[in-house]
């Protein structure tokens, strides 16, 4: 994720591809996350990209499409998996945490 983040890889990594990567099947890893954790690996891909996310979206002014064509999503496919996780659009998000970060960091004076 880190990588797709950075820019520095372009494709979504997928499970057969970490299988591959520690020799054992697909399922095998799958079935053994779910196993293991009670959850499947899509939960913990999702939250990873969740967290990236929100991530981009409060500590950058980039627009919301880039951000979604860099996590290799379509624009519209990307709102509408946000929105699923978090309840409100991309866009939004934005919004609130940069309207939360101004009240915290807005000092008041009292004279």
């Amino acid at each position: 994720m880190a990588d797709i983040a950075t820019g520095r890889a372009t494709e979504m990594l997928e499970i057969r591809d970490f299988a591959g990567q520690i020799c054992i099947h697909p399922t095998h890893l799958s079935n053994t996350l779910k196993l293991t954790t009670g959850q499947s690996p899509c939960t913990f891909f999702e939250s990873c990209i969740m967290d990236v996310t929100r991530q981009l979206l409060r500590d950058t002014a980039r627009p919301v499409a880039d951000i979604a064509a860099n996590l290799t999503f379509d624009p519209s496919n990307f709102t509408k998996f946000f929105k699923r996780f978090e309840g409100c659009t991309p866009k939004q998000y934005r919004e609130q945490e940069w309207a939360r970060h101004r009240t915290e960091t807005s000092e008041t004076v009292t004279i």
